[in-house]
């Protein structure tokens, strides 16, 4: 996984269940509240572009025109 954090300038690249993350070039760190604030919106940003290109491109099968 790779998200990036624009607020942060970090790129999130991995998580674990008890709520820490590991930065690119940074190593794990538990997140402090305004992180993880940050951290949800960029992700629910992220969802929201893949679940719209999902949408296009399962909206025309077999991909030409």
């Amino acid at each position: 996984m790779k998200l990036y954090v624009e607020t942060m300038d970090a790129t999130v690249v991995e998580a674990s269940a008890d709520g820490r993350v590991r930065l690119e070039r940074e190593g794990w760190t538990t997140p402090t509240l305004q992180e993880r604030r940050a951290i949800i919106h960029s992700a629910e940003e992220e969802i929201a572009c893949l679940t719209e290109l999902l949408e296009c491109l399962q909206a025309r099968p077999g991909g030409e025109g």
